[in-house]
């Protein structure tokens, strides 16, 4: 819209607003198909919030400032919600909220205010009906009034109970939450749909509403859905005063309540709430854009009520935006240490929530064509935590015409090798062991700290060790001298001992690092560990057959085929000579029969450990014995919480597992024992 409302006359720019507003509302959640970031999305809003303030006849029932977004989708039967399910105003700073305060304080002058702040998740509004404690329907938000009837979608996520526990169970009542997706089950997702060939997923929220709003609700039930409960919508047979009360109700009933959200005093302690979640947003496992305050009497609340399409009771303070338009000014291609050329884009920079951003990844060149992404194109790119920023689509209503539809290169950039597609396979590979490119990511794999955790081998440091031809491949870190080192630009005396002290310390590292450290395809961190539980020894695996390798409980046909067809290349057999000459040892892992004093002990440690690294606590709690689980199950002894620890907290609690802290942690990897 190149048009501002200084250069229409009000009335002109008002509807030019809300035609772009409800084109927006109309992709976003009835197509599952964002065309603008949230960013523009918020501006266009306010812009037109404030044009119906100035100019009061503007502002019809029409408008979309003045009822909730999206309608009940084709194939879905309507449900209408008892009481509306309305959206939330806005504050994007402390200056807003205290004028959101002010206009509380304006109805309600003598009210005792406390205040209900959680975490605002990126998903999908759903309401769930349940009748003398049982389930029978679930609904989108939809339009607020009526939503889309998907209750049997509903019924195969594990977080929504089909009976409700406890005690002072109401005769009937609509609980309304948010169905979501973990980032980590959100980029599991996508890579599986990259490699069936599929078209991925924008974002969490967006693969959260395409798999709830499924026909087929086998398709629904594949995918790692949650939910978070947060709110009554209404209630028959309990009476409830406080939106505390109301979440300490959700959490007896059995519901998956954040344990985020806080009771809070004043307006001060709020603040300071927001400052910390927006600080520690990066750490969790799913995507907020916001914190959403509520006022916690509902006596005040009903006295509030509600203007438009939002209540004054509560409003939601947002985060700033993790994704924003801007140019893509050209697609380049990464050469990975597999082989794999990832195409990436060359973006005019732009700030997102704080960075700077140039690049961005494309996935695959499958996923550029199906999104039908060019160079030229304003494009819609989206960060989050630590996550590379990715280009979510194109803005094809903006396009000139004239730009040219992407092609894969022929040949690697880097060696000039022909690049091959396997069949069934999306990517494209440099087949050439000897690429440079391919090495060097190989040397940056292998010192990282799942793998040989060499301090201070960074990237610019390899690149430094290859240009001067100090190394051809890992084995041969090992053969480096101080003296080597300090002919490299930047290197000291000192910084060069530390190097080689940190490589040398590395020969000694445990068996499912040494595995994982060899870049094998399809052998992770988890695999590396299965493989050495079974074969404990490297050489053993060297001389493993399919049928071997396929026996271990946890690895398939493909990955077995990889390890096999690894092993036996000439080149990679060479290679382990010389890690061995080198003076790396693969020593023999215990195995279960030989019982360490945590044997027969299952341990889970979830969220940011302060005094040590993760891997470095699971790798003594293995030389003791213990068994690391890879989830929250009925069998896990005990699931060791940190700092942000994520959704495995809420799991352990509903299945009531012991639960320890990092001094716990600490005790019994210095004594080797499980204190209670």
């Amino acid at each position: 819209m190149s048009q501002t409302a200084q250069e229409l006359n009000p009335a002109a720019r008002a509807t030019e607003l809300r035609h772009a507003i409800e084109q927006a509302n109309y992709n976003y959640y009835v197509l599952d198909q964002p065309t603008i970031a949230d960013a523009e999305y918020d501006r266009l809003l306010r812009e037109l919030r404030t044009l119906e303030d100035l100019y009061p006849e503007l502002a019809t029932e029409e408008s979309p400032t003045q009822r909730v977004s999206g309608e009940v989708q084709q194939g879905f039967r309507a449900v209408r919600h008892p009481r509306p399910m309305l959206s939330l105003g806005n504050a994007f700073n402390f200056e807003e909220l205290d004028a959101w305060y002010r206009r509380v304080r304006n109805i309600v002058p003598n009210a005792t205010l406390r205040y209900v702040v959680e975490p605002k998740i990126d998903g999908l509004a759903i309401a769930l009906t349940y009748e003398n404690g049982r389930f029978v329907r679930g609904a989108t938000r939809g339009n607020g009034i009526e939503g889309e009837d998907v209750t049997v979608n509903l019924r195969t996520i594990r977080d929504i109970p089909d009976q409700l526990s406890g005690v002072e169970i109401p005769s009937i009542v609509e609980v309304r939450g948010e169905i979501y997706m973990s980032i980590e089950g959100f980029e599991r997702l996508n890579q599986q749909r990259a490699e069936d060939g599929e078209a991925l997923f924008a974002n969490p929220r967006n693969s959260a509403a395409g798999s709830l709003r499924q026909l087929d609700p086998g398709v629904t039930a594949r995918r790692p859905l949650r939910l978070w409960a947060y709110q009554i919508g209404y209630c028959e047979g309990v009476d409830i005063q406080t939106q505390w009360r109301m979440l300490e109700l959700l959490r007896q009933w059995g519901f998956p309540v954040n344990p985020a959200a806080l009771f809070m005093e004043d307006l001060d302690a709020v603040k300071a709430y927001l400052t910390t979640i927006q600080e520690r947003r990066e750490q969790l496992d799913y995507e907020i854009d916001g914190a959403v305050v509520k006022i916690n009497s509902i006596d005040v609340q009903e006295e509030l009520g509600s203007v438009g399409r939002e209540p004054r009771w509560a409003i939601a303070y947002k985060f700033p935006p993790r994704e924003a338009t801007t140019r893509l000014e050209d697609i380049q291609v990464n050469v990975g240490r597999t082989g794999v050329v990832t195409p990436f884009a060359v973006l005019e920079p732009v700030n997102i929530g704080g960075t700077v951003v140039r690049l961005a990844t494309l996935h695959n060149a499958e996923d550029i064509h199906r999104k039908d992404i060019r160079v030229g194109d304003r494009v819609i790119v989206r960060r989050a935590g630590d996550v590379i920023p990715q280009v979510v689509k194109p803005i094809i209503e903006e396009r000139a015409g004239n730009e040219p539809v992407y092609q894969m290169p022929d040949s690697c950039p880097v060696c000039g090798t022909r690049l091959f597609q396997a069949e069934g396979e999306v990517a494209w590979r440099c087949p050439n062991n000897a690429c440079p490119a391919r090495i060097h990511r190989w040397i940056e794999h292998f010192a990282s700290e799942p793998a040989m955790d060499i301090r201070g081998l960074g990237e610019a440091v390899v690149r430094q060790l290859l240009d001067q031809g100090l190394i051809r491949n890992p084995a041969d870190l090992y053969r480096l001298t101080s003296a080597d080192l300090m002919s490299l630009p930047g290197f000291q005396e000192k910084s060069a001992e530390n190097l080689v002290t940190a490589i040398a310390a590395s020969k000694n590292q445990s068996l499912p690092h040494v595995i994982f450290s060899l870049g094998i395809r399809y052998v992770g961190d988890q695999t590396a560990d299965l493989l050495a539980q079974a074969f404990g020894d490297l050489d053993r695996i060297a001389a493993a057959g399919q049928s071997d390798l396929e026996a271990v409980p946890g690895i398939g046909p493909k990955t077995a085929q990889s390890v096999v067809e690894w092993m036996t290349q000439d080149e990679n057999r060479e290679f382990l000579s010389d890690l061995r000459a080198g003076g790396v040892t693969w020593r023999q892992e215990q195995s279960e029969k030989e019982a360490g004093p945590l044997h027969g002990i299952s341990i889970l440690i979830t969220g940011r450990l302060e005094s040590l690294t993760r891997s470095r606590a699971e790798d003594r709690l293995r030389e003791l014995g213990a068994h690391i689980a890879s989830g929250v199950t009925k069998s896990l002894n005990y699931l060791v919480v940190g700092e942000d620890p994520g959704s495995k907290l809420e799991k352990a609690q509903k299945l009531g597992t012991p639960l320890r802290n990092e001094a716990w942690l600490q005790h019994v990897l210095i004594e080797g024992e499980i204190v209670e």
